[in-house]
């Protein structure tokens, strides 16, 4: 009986040590609107996910090591909630979003490892109103090939990649730089970095990335941007430029959008011009895109919304909003009634 009492009081100690040292935390998304988009007499509509925000399911944690270091892990998983099924190919549910491991020092700053954004996709999402979500995001735009264009798997995230941040006490300065070998995996070797302030009501920063697209050499994607926004107070002024380029062709995008609280929500609004250079066949097709969202929010986690889109093609483009196939030169029109709820 004393043995027995003994051990559980063993265990309650070491119980007591592991969850003073760390934490565990599940969160998630759940997104979901009604779609509808026309072009040149056709109609489609679709109930689609992650026209607001992305729909996630994550599990993530961090262990106090001691003198300021520390340990974490994030998990994050994408889903199709219109479906029921996971966003991986295949649609079963795997950490496709962020699958990382970390060491964290709050003077040093943060070495990560694993699947995660490249520094140079990021400044498409916190420069754009609309982030890298729905039919009025600029990434519709900037994230389209040209014809011919070589494939590559490190647009938005990367596999097998080390990174550096910056740690945040350096007076609003933050940064990050990236590399990830390809592993024998065409278009997947990557480097890439970021650096940006923040301070008051201004935000800037630069971001650059190169991709390796074949094994062999090839024509690297270089990609680079620089974005800024200015919070006004009654509204916030979001500026982004963009260029994709595989020499001598390159996919250059401009972004102009704007934030206006009102009350418990809020109107979004951008515009974005982009276009296709260094054709072989000398045209140079263009597609501009205008877009607007009202976002009122029914409490901090719920919020439902409404968004309308309408984007051109010029000089043989054909750009569409994600659902519905846009012939060459057409508009194409979309709108979507949404609801969001996070935890």
């Amino acid at each position: 009986m004393k043995k027995s009492l003994l051990a559980l009081a063993v265990l309650g100690a070491f119980a007591g040590v592991a969850s003073a040292q760390s934490s565990v935390t599940l969160f998630g998304l759940v997104d979901l609107s009604v779609n509808s988009q026309s072009s040149n007499g056709q109609r489609k509509v679709t109930m689609d996910s992650n026209q607001l925000n992305s729909n996630r399911l994550g599990f993530k944690g961090v262990e106090d090591l001691g003198g300021g270091l520390s340990a974490g892990f994030w998990l994050e998983a994408g889903m199709n909630n219109d479906l029921g099924t996971g966003a991986a190919t295949g649609g079963g549910l795997s950490f496709n979003r962020r699958s990382t491991v970390s060491l964290i020092s709050s003077t040093l700053g943060e070495v990560r490892l694993g699947h995660d954004y490249t520094p140079s996709f990021w400044n498409t999402v916190i420069f754009d109103v609309f982030g890298a979500n729905g039919i009025g995001e600029g990434d519709n735009i900037a994230l389209i090939a040209p014809p011919g264009a070589p494939a590559v798997g490190t647009t938005v995230r990367a596999n097998n990649s080390v990174a550096y941040f910056l740690p945040g006490n350096i007076g609003g300065v933050y940064g990050r730089v990236m590399v990830a070998p390809s592993e024998a995996a065409a278009g997947q070797k990557y480097e890439g970095a970021l650096i940006g302030w923040a301070g008051g009501p201004i935000e800037v920063a630069a971001g650059y990335g190169d991709t390796k697209t074949t094994l062999t050499g090839g024509t690297d994607l270089k990609v680079w941007n620089v974005g800024a926004t200015y919070d006004f107070g009654v509204a916030k002024l979001y500026g982004l430029y963009n260029e994709n380029k595989w020499d001598p062709v390159a996919v250059k995008t401009f972004e102009l959008s704007v934030g206006i609280p009102i009350g418990l929500g809020a109107i979004n609004a951008s515009y974005t011009d982009g276009k296709v250079s260094g054709l072989a066949s000398g045209t140079t097709p263009k597609a501009t895109q205008y877009a607007v969202q009202y976002l009122y929010n029914l409490s901090k986690r719920t919020a439902l919304y409404g968004t309308l889109s309408h984007l051109s093609n010029k000089n043989g483009a054909a750009v569409g909003l994600g659902d519905l196939a846009v012939a060459a030169n057409q508009s194409v029109t979309g709108y979507n009634v949404g609801l969001r709820h996070s935890f």
